[in-house]
């Protein structure tokens, strides 16, 4: 197995997790993470360098660009989920395609399996550290933020795609969260 199937294997979403029990605050909003998880998981499943580039025209967001921006949005709900500041991960080195792809996949998981405890958000806001301090954000606006701002974007990356000729797995079924056999 090449290192590439190897790491495929070990990512968390090929499927959606199985449905807890009960109804909180947390298993809603750790399901709604995982579904986004899920997207994320194969809308950037099998992309390839061209796939990554393609751009309509110069003004449009390149996939490995929308990536990047999923993937700085993952870290805020993982340290809203940790109860830390979060520092704009755009500030570190640039990632790779497998490095975005892992870490925004495994971001998430940590996000949905910590907040999937909790009966009450509240605890959760965001906090963004910068230069000139910190500025604390309720986690309602997660919800609206971070979460469907990047389902958003999922839904860019199949769209681009799709036009550069590599159309996500037709077997997906996102109603389901499986995987057709």
């Amino acid at each position: 197995m090449s290192i590439v199937a190897q790491v495929e294997s070990e990512l968390p979403y090929y499927e959606i997790p199985e449905n807890s029990e009960t109804y909180t605050a947390g298993t809603v909003i750790g399901r709604a993470i995982d579904g986004l998880g899920f997207r994320f998981y194969w809308a950037t499943e099998g992309l390839s360098t061209a796939d990554l580039d393609f751009k309509l025209n110069t003004e449009m967001r390149s996939p490995l660009e929308i990536m990047t921006h999923i993937h700085g949005l993952s870290a805020i709900l993982r340290d809203a989920a940790l109860k830390v500041p979060h520092v704009n991960e755009t500030l570190k080195k640039p990632l790779t395609y497998m490095e975005l792809r892992t870490q925004t996949l495994n971001n998430l998981k940590t996000a949905s399996d910590i907040l999937k405890e909790e009966d009450d958000l509240k605890p959760f806001d965001m906090i963004f550290k910068g230069p000139n301090g910190e500025r604390t954000v309720p986690f309602w606006n997660a919800i609206n933020g971070p979460i469907e701002d990047s389902v958003w974007h999922c839904g860019q990356i199949v769209t681009i795609r799709r036009m550069s000729g590599n159309p996500v797995n037709p077997n997906i079924n996102h109603f389901t969260g499986k995987v057709k056999a």
